[in-house]
């Protein structure tokens, strides 16, 4: 073992070392090479800014700013040489909006949109405002929506939320109140015939004053009194029904949750109508018990109304059903007509007690959403038993929510949101309680990256997976949880393509996993965990972390190690240290449980598959006994018959089918008619290993991974069926030694 790695496995298994400054930790700057692309996220074109739509209907809640210009291009941009002048112009503002935003802008999209404009056209010549001619004009006419615009920072979550529960809410408060202003009106009409027949309401008074000023000289309303009278007698309403209708009616008129048609949906002074925001779920669920005597006062309302209405109310039967009827006769369907509650927390506020209530809610069954956002899912290194605390707390909120199994449920990072959209609508209009648990990506311990880009390593390196649990959605497992939204979900660690120059200035292309390991290199609190090692070092014993990360017993004289780039854009070899590789994979194993629970690599559906092969192997040696048994002249005319039918089939074959042919010298090649089904390569790397129908193995890309994978792959293999052949890619790295290692298999 050379001097140099020497130090690094000094480093690796105790971080210590002999003074060299590469032990200090990674200096500042440094990122995750895969992050290396995105310096300057306002030059790109994703899914943020978000537009939050005003009085968008459902599915147009939010909306990316790239999308709505793409809307906009597609109206008013000619197709081809002719929209090439407009589709520049108006790509410059998206792009002059993305830098606003940056920098700390707030504001409509209109406002965005007109800023942009105003910066564009100062800083261009009267030549170019020229050829400009109507384009701005043009472009924000066809602007058909319009609303906030929001970047990825720490507040996106409880905007993007609230935006949407408004949005909800106001279409769930116009269809109540046009059910109660139905019954008002309804019942408005009883009361008023009633009236009519009273002889309060015939007197000639009462009379002219409907008939109005203009024709109360033409009419005789005494007579017209008395004769109403006469042709139609009385039958006023028992005044025990008409106490009902009028305190039915009262209390619809009165009720808090709605307010009127034509009131705002929201007032500041919070009691009409009532608030149904709140910032912990100890006040959302003390308001919810103050106000559950007026809500059982408004279904019974509504029940006696529509009775009334169709004259079905029956005093010995129904007076004392609603005697009776109390917080004990509700039903879920009763909770459906009153809004939801929506309660936004932030993970650092929520102390021992909040925890407790935000358990209570979701297991009570009460239309409460919860929205739980944190910003710091690593912890203090400094903690634990080795494992790391990393989201301890956001992690088992949501896990520990689904084992309620009544609570929808939704986990994803801050910059996935958009993406997930309609299941955040299908959260909040469900029935019943929900948990968001959302990491925003504002980390105070990584300023170097955006808070998308902490908020998409995060999901990316399995930190803080998606995962969405809906108990509406099925009767079983499968149909209810479904961990689909993470990147390649059937993997440990996602891979990625990374392409950079050597010394000698030549392009070298390799996958690179994305871990653990990459999300926490960027946090400052974990800088004493990484040792930067100079190229000069770089040694045979240095392996990838990902590579690392899946050998049970590693090698005294390796040390895995990630790629990371600096300012410059320089690639740096960091080593990483024992500490933070075990809690790599603590997190490589709770996703492995989540990948079970969504149904991949589930470890009961392999024993069952085991099982039914041993019973199927077990019944063909059955067979083969009892065909061993036949008497030896039944054997024998049997073999007789076989072998002129295998002699006549081979003759057609011979005739017909041409020679197969054999792989070239030095190509890569699989035997599978040999395979035996033992997973080795497929867990290895399924993109360039996959299963037939027989559930043998084939090449299914031999450009899906590296020499390397194949090497490894075929010294695994339990019956050598992996040929690796010569490599593909003359770049990769260590090559002399892994074509050393191939020849044992070519």
């Amino acid at each position: 073992m050379s001097a140099d790695l020497r130090e690094m496995v000094r480093f690796h298994r105790t971080r210590q070392g002999s003074g060299d400054e590469r032990v200090a930790g990674t200096q500042p700057g440094l990122r995750s090479a895969l992050l290396a692309p995105y310096r300057d996220l306002s030059q790109l074109r994703y899914d943020f800014p978000l537009v939050l739509v005003e009085g968008g209907t459902e599915g147009e809640f939010v909306r990316p700013l790239s999308g709505v210009v793409g809307s906009v291009l597609q109206e008013v941009a000619p197709p081809g040489i002719n929209g090439e002048r407009l589709r520049k112009h108006v790509l410059r503002l998206e792009a002059t909006i993305r830098t606003l935003m940056a920098d700390g802008a707030e504001g409509l999209l209109s406002e965005f949109w007109e800023l942009a404009e105003r910066e564009l056209l100062s800083g261009s010549d009267e030549a170019v405002n020229e050829r400009l001619e109507d384009s701005p004009g043009r472009a924000k006419a066809a602007l058909r929506v319009d609303g906030e615009v929001v970047d990825c920072d720490e507040d996106v979550a409880t905007r993007l939320l609230e935006h949407t529960w408004r949005a909800v809410h106001e279409e769930h408060r116009r269809r109540a109140l046009e059910v109660i202003d139905a019954l008002i009106l309804k019942l408005s009409d009883i009361l008023q015939a009633n009236y009519l027949r009273s002889e309060e309401g015939r007197a000639p008074e009462q009379l002219r004053g409907a008939v109005g000023g203009r024709y109360a000289d033409v009419f005789d309303f005494a007579a017209m009194s008395r004769l109403l009278k006469e042709a139609l007698p009385g039958s006023v309403l028992p005044e025990s029904r008409l106490r009902r209708i009028r305190s039915a009616l009262s209390t619809l008129e009165s009720q808090r949750f709605f307010g009127r048609a034509g009131d705002a949906a929201e007032e500041p002074d919070g009691e009409w109508p009532y608030s149904f925001l709140f910032e912990s779920c100890t006040r959302a669920l003390e308001a919810f018990r103050e106000r559950l005597p007026e809500m059982l006062e408004l279904l019974k309302a509504i029940s006696i109304a529509e009775l009334e209405i169709e004259n079905q109310y029956r005093e010995s039967k129904h007076d004392v059903f609603f005697a009776r009827f109390d917080e004990s006769s509700l039903v879920p369907a009763d909770l459906e007509l009153f809004p939801s509650y929506l309660v936004c927390l932030r993970d650092k506020d929520c102390d021992a007690r909040e925890r407790a209530e935000i358990f209570e809610v979701l297991s009570s069954g009460l239309p409460v959403k919860v929205l739980v956002e944190a910003s710091d899912i690593l912890g203090d290194p400094s903690l634990g038993d080795g494992r790391f605390s990393f989201g301890v707390k956001s992690l088992q909120l949501a896990s520990m929510a689904v084992g309620l199994g009544s609570a929808y449920v939704l986990q994803s990072a801050s910059s996935n949101l958009y993406q997930l959209r309609d299941r955040i609508v299908r959260g909040l209009t469900r029935q019943g309680p929900a948990l968001f648990s959302v990491f925003s990506g504002s980390a105070e311990n990584a300023p170097e990256l955006p808070p998308y880009l902490t908020a998409a390593t995060a999901m990316w390196s399995r930190t803080f997976p998606a995962f969405t649990y809906d108990p509406a959605a099925g009767e079983d497992w499968a149909s209810r949880f479904s961990i689909e939204d993470n990147p390649q979900a059937e993997v440990d660690w996602p891979v990625q393509r990374f392409s950079y120059g050597d010394e000698d200035l030549q392009r070298v292309s390799e996958d690179l996993a994305c871990t653990f390991v990459d999300f926490a290199a960027a946090d400052r609190r974990y800088a004493r965990h990484f040792s930067r090692v100079p190229r000069s070092s770089w040694n045979a014993g240095m392996v990838p972390a990902s590579a690392y990360l899946v050998r049970e017993a590693p090698a005294r004289d390796e040390v895995p190690y990630i790629l990371m780039v600096d300012e410059d854009d320089l690639l740096h070899r960091v080593v990483v240290d024992d500490k933070l590789i075990r809690a790599a994979r603590h997190c490589s194993r709770i996703w492995r449980s989540l990948q079970e629970l969504g149904g991949i690599h589930n470890s009961h559906a392999r024993r069952t598959l085991e099982r039914e092969r041993e019973v199927w192997e077990q019944e063909k040696e059955r067979e083969l006994e009892e065909l061993g048994r036949q008497p030896a002249l039944e054997a024998g005319e049997a073999a007789s018959a076989q072998a002129e039918g295998e002699g006549a089939a081979a003759e057609v074959v011979l005739e017909e089918a041409p020679e197969t042919e054999q792989p070239a010298a030095g190509e890569l090649y699989i035997e599978t008619s040999r395979c035996t089904t033992c997973d080795e390569c497929t867990e290895k790397n399924p993109r360039m290993f996959a299963y037939n129908e027989d559930k043998q193995a084939y090449i299914a890309d031999p450009d899906a991974g590296t020499y390397r994978q194949l090497v490894e792959a075929a010294e695994a293999c339990q019956v050598c069926i992996i040929h690796p052949g010569q490599p593909r890619n003359p770049d990769e790295s260590g090559l002399a030694e892994l074509i050393q290692r191939a020849e044992a298999f070519n």
